[in-house]
This record gives structure tokens, C-alpha cells and sequence, in this order.
């Protein structure tokens, strides 16, 4: 899996042109699967999103995580953190998951990231139509590719 972890402070997503789910301070994570997958690294990535040490203390140092300020996260499905281009100019998805799995691990991890003591998650659809807005603070921007750590 792959994150794309964002401070902000604040975010909302539209989903299929619905009314907006808007979090103040906190996270913004856009979470992609890949084919080759498992379910089991699903809790720890989501505890390290919630918990990576992102905003300042009161001496400007990282070390302070959403869950300890009380902030929220908004986490959007993107599958096309799986581009692949290494080969023309249009990328290819073909190593994004599709169908059962993404959709299980997206759930799985929307799941855990509410049990990691956030004030709020929210979220959008899988495979919908989405409009995301948001305000990177700082800029701080983190990925974390699952794959890394079976190395």
C-alpha cells in the first residue's frame, strides 16, 4: 500500500457532487493498494499515519502527532499512486488493485484509522467521482510505501 500523508489545516472532499466532508486541522491521506497486497499491514500503517510526529511542538520541533493534538484526518482512495511511467507518456494502472481487494483494504484501514483515537475520519468513496481541496500546512508532506518495509 501506499500513503500520501499531508498536514493541513483544513480539507474537505465532494463526492460525486454531494455536500462537502470537511475536517479542520489534521491529516489529509490519499491511500492507494496494490495488486500484490495483504490485509495485514493494514493496522500498522494506519497507526503510523495517525501517529507520525508531523506538527510542532512549542519549540517549532516535529513532535507532535494528529492523535495527540485531538486533530482529524480525511482519507481519499487513489489508485493512481500506482502509475507506472516508466514506458510513454500516459501512465499505466495495472499494478493498482482492482475490484475486491482495493476496496477491502480502503475499508480495513478507514476502520483502523477510527480506532486510533482521532477526534474524527472522514472520508471518501471508493471508485467515485471526487473534488478534493485542501491546505497544505507548512508545506509537510510524508509517503510511506508499505513495500519498503519488507526490505
Amino acid at each position: 500500500m501506499r500513503a500520501i500523508i499531508q498536514r493541513v489545516t483544513g480539507a474537505s472532499v465532494i463526492v460525486n457532487g454531494g455536500e462537502p466532508r470537511v475536517i479542520g486541522p489534521g491529516l489529509v491521506i490519499l491511500l492507494g493498494v496494490r495488486e500484490t497486497d495483504t490485509l495485514d499491514v493494514v493496522p500498522k500503517l494506519a497507526e503510523k499515519c495517525a501517529n507520525l510526529r508531523i506538527f510542532s511542538d512549542e519549540n517549532g520541533k516535529l513532535n507532535l502527532s494528529a492523535v495527540s493534538l485531538g486533530y482529524s484526518a480525511l482519507v481519499v482512495s487513489n489508485f493512481t499512486l500506482y502509475g507506472e511511467t516508466t514506458k510513454g507518456k500516459r501512465p499505466s494502472f495495472v499494478h493498482a488493485a482492482s475490484g475486491a481487494l482495493a476496496v477491502d483494504a480502503y475499508e480495513a484501514f478507514l476502520a483502523e484509522m477510527g480506532r486510533q483515537g482521532l477526534k474524527e475520519v472522514q472520508h471518501g468513496e471508493f471508485g467515485a467521482d471526487m473534488q478534493l481541496t485542501l491546505t497544505n500546512d507548512g508545506p509537510v508532506t510524508i509517503f510511506i510505501d508499505t513495500d519498503d518495509w519488507k526490505k
